[in-house]
């Protein structure tokens, strides 16, 4: 039987560099690889798969933000609805820092989790004592 690794949480900014071919998208795709392997999830919030969609619409356009969003999802990211437990997690960081309030969902969903959450979003820093955070 393999070896159960834990769940992650991607932020918009791991998607992106995943769907972007950056550099650090490549440890996105590893840790892709990884969850498929070991049979673990890999979560996003819906308000960062939102962000990433926008970004993407407003950038290229909106069918292939569309076509971005459906292949994370066929990647067997998860997107983790907003319950009002997660909304007020998230302004509870928004109320300590100064992270974009998308940010602080995504560091919600990881501390709900209580796993890592996986990004080079720096705003992140600001929360490193919260929450785990693996840098990429």
């Amino acid at each position: 039987m393999a070896h159960k690794s834990k769940p992650v949480v991607l932020d918009s900014w791991a998607a992106l560099a995943y769907l972007e071919d950056e550099n650090s998208g490549h440890a996105v795709a590893e840790l892709i690889v990884e969850a498929q392997e070991n049979a673990h999830p890999l979560y996003m919030s819906v308000v960062n798969a939102g962000e990433v969609w926008y970004i993407l619409a407003r950038e290229v356009s909106e069918t292939e933000a569309d076509q971005a969003i459906t292949d994370l999802q066929q990647l067997g990211i998860q997107f983790a609805d907003v319950t009002w437990q997660s909304a007020r997690m998230a302004a509870t960081f928004k109320v300590k820092g100064k992270m974009s309030y998308a940010d602080c969902f995504a560091a919600a969903l990881a501390r709900e989790k209580k796993t890592e959450l996986v990004t080079g979003d720096k705003e992140f820093k600001q929360v490193e004592h919260e929450i785990k955070v693996r840098w990429i």
